[in-house]
């Protein structure tokens, strides 16, 4: 049987040559962790796997008491620190740039790429009383070593 129509699928009795699938994922439906993504050679990579963030994470928990609402974990905290002190930039925009970076999102410890950070300009307040700058600057100075080794 010989199908006429210009779309074959409406006549019953044609056999199709091709099946049409319409189940193609969309970026959505895979979000794939954030370190298969990125080059092991970035800055922001070399420098979270060179921070020993259990000392910091120490130093971070004694600021809190127990009860009241959950805080943002270290590497979220004093991430977002070095980030604002390497690259000079203001709270605003610390928060913008780290919603557009995948390796500031995985400097930060987080698992997916997020297209916002997961704190607003305010919460850094927070973050510069509980870790101390000599710290940040330490961290910021390794980055810049980074940087220089990569040149």
């Amino acid at each position: 049987m010989r199908c006429k129509a210009q779309h074959p699928r409406l006549l019953k009795g044609c056999r199709l040559l091709y099946k049409q699938t319409l189940n193609q994922l969309t970026v959505y439906d895979y979000i794939a962790p954030i370190e298969e993504l990125l080059s092991p050679e970035n800055r922001w990579v070399k420098l979270a796997q060179q921070v020993d963030w259990l000392s910091i994470e120490e130093e971070y928990a004694s600021h809190f008491s127990h009860g009241g609402k959950q805080a943002f974990g270290v590497r979220v905290a004093f991430g977002s620190l070095v980030v604002k002190k390497a690259l000079h930039l203001s709270d605003q925009q610390t928060t913008l740039l780290i919603g557009e970076s995948p390796y500031l999102q995985y400097f930060l410890g987080m698992n997916e790429f997020r297209p916002k950070a997961p704190f607003s300009a305010r919460t850094m307040a927070s973050f510069r009383r509980r870790i101390p700058d000599n710290i940040i600057a330490e961290a910021v100075r390794e980055l810049n070593r980074c940087e220089t080794a990569a040149k």
